[in-house]
């Protein structure tokens, strides 16, 4: 007959997806009990895996199912803190530092970088978000946003704060909106280092930054002051957008940066009269380059009128938070991400912090 403590030891070798170290050794199985054929098996989970918690629920399921035959599981998901530690030169606070740029402008990427950022919160993690576009900040307006960071008593910026809750640092706060940034390279290391190091941000799972276009020095910056996480790729189907994604991932290589994926931006638009598919900018062509470079492809965002209206209206986290149809391609994308980053961590599992004298 099966017990309790056999279900718990099938259950504590499954990985955690944050630090892809064994769930048992973790301290995450919090309880676990029999009713008849069903096993209640409580996990704790760190928000930072919030985004992929029905795929651990699943894993868990299938993991009993494969141990005991005809067994199902009833899986409760708690939240399991764990604060993270001070990373880089700049001592921020994140888990999880996501860059998102492209190679060239005009592809859409600082709305991809804001639906990320909003969408990840959704789904559970703690998230701020930093635009880093410090030429053609976008962010305020796609937020809706606006007003100018103060200086708390420990002389930290104090980011504006989307719901109480979102930490947003942008240069459009900083400037006029018709006022022009005129800056060469130390200027602009100095403005990165300073949105990352002086800001609080708070404790944060994930750190999402709106690169500027093209293969400036930012990303050489970026990695020079803190461990990166990884890039997202923006790019827009037709070849002449490819050749400059191919760049751009090449300069995140260059500085050691790894690849988290490939977006594909306005594949397509549905005209909502007919309802025909036209392939403005034509379409795959993103998904093929990837496949050929051999990174992930992460998904595609057709041309969607209410997300375009939102950002214009500022209203880009009211849809992201309200509207199912419209962020579905998020919600792929994000989950996409964070599910490629537990697999990085199952098999480069993170190693257990030894007490400091």
């Amino acid at each position: 007959m099966t017990s309790a403590a056999q279900i718990r030891d099938a259950v504590a070798s499954l990985a955690d997806p944050e630090t892809g170290r064994p769930m048992g050794a973790m301290g995450q199985i919090i309880d676990v009990t029999l009713d008849g054929e069903t096993a209640h098996v409580t996990i704790g989970l760190s928000s930072h895996s919030m985004p992929i918690v029905d795929e651990v629920k699943d894993a868990i399921a299938s993991q009993v199912a494969a141990r005991f035959p005809g067994m199902k599981t009833n899986v409760e998901i708690k939240n399991h803190p764990r604060p993270p530690a001070r990373i880089g030169q700049v001592a921020l606070r994140a888990k999880s530092v996501i860059l998102v740029g492209s190679g060239k402008g005009g592809v859409g990427k600082s709305t991809v970088a804001a639906g990320l950022a909003l969408t990840l919160r959704r789904l559970g993690a703690s998230v701020g978000l930093m635009d880093a576009d410090v030429y053609g900040p976008s962010i305020p307006q796609l937020l809706g946003l606006e007003g100018r960071p103060s200086i708390d008593e420990n002389k930290k910026i104090q980011p504006i704060m989307l719901d109480g809750t979102f930490p947003v640092m942008s240069m459009g706060f900083l400037i006029e909106k018709d006022q022009a940034v005129i800056w060469r390279g130390p200027m602009l290391h100095g403005s990165i280092t300073q949105f990352l190091g002086d800001t609080n941000w708070g404790e944060l799972d994930y750190l999402v930054i709106d690169m500027p276009p093209g293969t400036g020095d930012i990303a050489l910056t970026l990695s020079q002051i803190v461990p990166v996480t990884g890039a997202v790729v923006v790019c827009t189907p037709q070849e002449v957008a490819l050749l400059d994604a191919v760049k751009a991932i090449s300069m995140f290589k260059k500085v050691n940066i790894p690849i988290l994926g490939m977006v594909e931006n306005m594949s397509g638009f549905r005209c909502p009269d007919s309802g025909k598919n036209y392939d403005i900018f034509g379409s795959g062509g993103t998904r093929d380059k990837a496949e050929e470079l051999g990174v992930p492809f992460l998904g595609k965002l057709s041309i969607d009128m209410t997300l375009r209206i939102a950002g214009d209206e500022g209203r880009l986290a009211e849809v992201i938070q309200q509207d199912d149809r419209a962020r579905a391609p998020f919600d792929g994308i994000a989950r996409s991400i964070v599910r490629g980053l537990a697999s990085r961590a199952a098999s480069q599992p993170v190693r257990p912090q030894l007490p400091t004298l």
